[in-house]
């Protein structure tokens, strides 16, 4: 929801100095007479004040959202324990997983992916798997030795964990040669 004000905020800020702009070129260009009879009537003065304190206030959080750090990826899980605090990288975790999916025979070229949600980890898996193998029975296997692994070993709930086969590797032919 910030997000979309931020972006809607945004977009006032920028067609609001896009105006000015336009105005004080054509203005200083002489293209528009001067309003010097209109700048001394007071409701203009107050609108005109209004606004440069509008446009301030925005310039302020644009200012504000540039400098502050980002805060959507994050580098570990926290756990908080009755001894204390635990946090384990989600290169910890990535590392778990495909020591867990490498178990599963069939599968090589392994690429983990984690996504921390409210729900739990999300996890994808990117995998080769044999010619000779039942892909669905291997994708499951290597979902359930996923999930089981991570969640005994670390104790962070998962939530999801996909499997993408990216392609079938078929072992090379050996001619054995006879003499």
């Amino acid at each position: 929801m910030a997000k979309i004000l931020d972006r809607l905020l945004l977009f006032i800020y920028s067609l609001s100095i896009g105006v000015i702009c336009v105005f004080a070129i054509l203005l200083m260009s002489d293209l528009v007479p001067s309003p010097d009879e209109l700048l001394n009537t007071a409701e203009l003065q107050l609108t005109v004040i209004v606004a440069a304190v509008i446009l301030f206030l925005l310039s302020i959080r644009f200012f504000y959202i540039s400098i502050r750090p980002d805060r959507s990826h994050v580098h570990s899980i926290d756990q908080r324990t009755e001894f204390g605090d635990i946090q384990i990288s989600v290169e910890t975790i990535e590392n778990l997983c495909l020591k867990a999916a490498s178990r599963v025979r069939g599968v090589k070229d392994l690429k983990a992916r984690i996504h921390v949600t409210e729900a739990g980890l999300e996890i994808m898996i990117r995998a080769v798997v044999d010619g000779d193998v039942s892909i669905p029975a291997t994708t499951s296997d290597v979902q359930k030795q996923v999930h089981d692994h991570l969640q005994d070993t670390t104790g962070i709930p998962v939530s999801n964990v996909a499997v993408y086969i990216a392609n079938v590797a078929h072992a090379p032919v050996i001619k054995s040669r006879v003499e």
